[in-house]
């Protein structure tokens, strides 16, 4: 192979020695040459912007995480044993299911404006409690005045939740006994 190339270009050479490149060749190439030089130029430079630009977002964030305070996890009864967890969880199942029932009624209209703007205070003053007997537990994890107060919490929370309830469902009922004895009976054909 080597052979036929040498033998090529020495029957050629008088053809290659002797040509002269077309006029203009070497300006055409010069522009093609910086061309290239400009788009390895943008193509630089945009690798250092996007460098800066990572580099800065990374910055930002480490600022954000050294600067943030670590937010500590939250301290329950859970969090104390095993036995107050299963009671936590009763009445933080009770309650909830009394708070879905509540919904339920406001969705069929039973309740009013007004009852509910007083559950939605009940429910504040209940979540206030409810943060202030957590920073106790919190700073008190062992004292057992504050675990019954807690567990008083929650009985307290439960049973007014679930007294408000049943007393909707009562007035609900009645509503229904009324409507139902209010309305004319069809005579029968004999």
């Amino acid at each position: 192979m080597r052979d036929e190339l040498e033998k090529l270009i020495i029957e050629n050479r008088a053809f290659i020695m002797d040509e002269e490149p077309d006029e203009g060749h070497i300006e055409r190439f010069q522009v093609k040459l910086n061309q290239q030089k400009k788009h390895k130029l943008i193509w630089r430079n945009g690798l250092k912007i996007a460098a800066a630009v990572v580099f800065v977002l990374m910055a930002v964030n480490q600022a954000r995480l050294y600067l943030t305070p670590e937010k500590k996890p939250e301290i329950t009864l859970s969090s104390i044993s095993n036995e107050y967890r299963e009671v936590e969880f009763y009445y933080t199942s009770a309650i909830d299911g009394s708070l879905t029932e509540w919904e339920r009624m406001e969705k069929e209209g039973l309740i009013s404006a007004s009852d509910q703007q007083i559950m939605n205070n009940e429910m504040k003053e209940f979540e206030q409690m409810y943060h202030k007997l957590q920073q106790e537990l919190e700073a008190n994890p062992g004292d057992e005045r504050v675990i019954n107060a807690m567990l008083e919490f929650y009985q307290s929370k439960l049973n007014v939740v679930t007294m408000v309830v049943e007393k909707l469902k009562e007035v609900k009922e009645q509503k229904r006994k009324e409507i139902s004895s209010a309305s004319p009976k069809k005579p029968t054909n004999m």
